[in-house]
């Protein structure tokens, strides 16, 4: 129970890689306030699995992009577990489709980098007034971020590149009042992400090609992000943590 006690606020934590954090950072204690998009029922399953585990959580819906549902999100944490927030996770982000340079338009740049990218900035913005020292937040970075991503992921590579420079950025800001800000860069993971935009060929090479010889699982990433929430990792933050089976070295 090595979160007994704190507050978790976890954007996007109704399915994939966000369900997997939500229900270990329950299982370690943590009150968790998960947001969803549009599919409650997602989100309810989230709620039982921390339910079955003995955990308590609540579900908000909200768009991360919007101000307004961002500050809901908060206040509901506030209503429901008390005024303080201890870690801020911010998962929301994706791929949403593949285009070429020629077939981008502005739309397409703002929506990519408002989901990517904006998203961090009001979730870490609202989180700020209601942490202290000791306070968490970890963002989702991507191992695209390094290598500039696959065929048609330009833009999703350029808004996972600005979290990664968020990151550091939040590091130095916030250090001085005690909260730490890291982040992680996944390569692949077996998710419904890969499932929609990485034909199977391409996942079956790469676990042929990576030192450990498969695809990372959203535990791999739940049991980091639960490190990096904890007091163990008191004297990390400013990282963008590797985590892709060895696919790439910093």
């Amino acid at each position: 129970m090595r979160l007994k006690d704190k507050v978790a606020v976890v954007t996007g934590g109704a399915r994939d890689l966000g369900r997997a954090i939500s229900v270990k950072l329950a299982s370690e204690g943590a009150k968790v306030v998960l947001n969803y998009f549009d599919n409650k029922e997602d989100a309810d399953t989230t709620l039982e699995l921390i339910a079955n585990a003995g955990g308590r959580a609540i579900a908000v819906q909200g768009d991360m992009t919007k101000a307004a549902d961002v500050k809901n999100l908060f206040d509901r944490s506030k209503k429901e577990f008390g005024d303080k927030v201890h870690i801020l996770v911010n998962v929301v982000g994706g791929l949403v489709g593949r285009k070429l340079i020629t077939e981008q338009d502005e739309a397409w740049y703002e929506f990519l980098m408002d989901v990517n990218m904006r998203s961090v900035f009001l979730c870490t913005r609202e989180a700020v007034s209601c942490m202290s020292a000791g306070g968490s937040i970890v963002n989702f970075s991507s191992q695209a971020a390094k290598d500039g991503g696959g065929p048609g992921a330009s833009m999703y590579a350029t808004a996972k590149a600005a979290v990664m420079c968020h990151t550091r950025s939040m590091a130095k800001e916030l250090g001085p009042m005690g909260i730490r800000v890291n982040a992680l860069a996944p390569g692949m993971i077996a998710t419904s992400f890969h499932d929609r935009f990485t034909n199977p060929a391409a996942r079956e090479n790469l676990e042929k090609s990576v030192p450990l010889r498969r695809q990372g699982a959203a535990s791999d990433i739940a049991d980091l992000v639960c490190y990096l929430a904890c007091d163990e990792s008191a004297y990390i933050t400013g990282t963008n943590i590797d985590i892709n089976g060895g696919a790439l070295f910093s």
